[in-house]
């Protein structure tokens, strides 16, 4: 598996301690589109795994940082890069466009 779990109490040490841009799926159990995604996320970690991580944050176990960051729908995408964000994508989207919007920005 090359998607990794984070949550509320990791993500800020996580995110300013990676030395490689990181995407964070916000998702929870109950989200049918999260479930498409999960397994295109998997694909791009194994395909990217020496240019990009991968973070799984489940929004109904870990509320606070979804609110800091202002996340109303799910899924919600967002790419770090150097402990900032840099950008959000909101929903599910195929797998080609996907890479384009990650390969745009790293």
């Amino acid at each position: 598996m090359t998607t990794s779990i984070i949550t509320d109490s990791k993500f800020d040490e996580e995110i300013k301690n990676s030395p490689l841009p990181i995407l964070v799926d916000f998702w929870a159990e109950w989200c049918g589109p999260c479930k498409q995604i999960g397994p295109i996320l998997e694909e791009i970690g194994d395909e990217k795994k020496d240019k990009i991580a991968i973070f799984k944050l489940n929004v109904d176990e870990n509320p606070q940082t979804p609110q800091k960051f202002g996340v109303r729908g799910i899924p919600t995408l967002m790419l770090f890069k150097d402990g900032n964000l840099v950008d959000t994508k909101v929903g599910s989207l195929p797998k080609n466009m996907l890479e384009a919007w990650l390969d745009s920005n790293l």
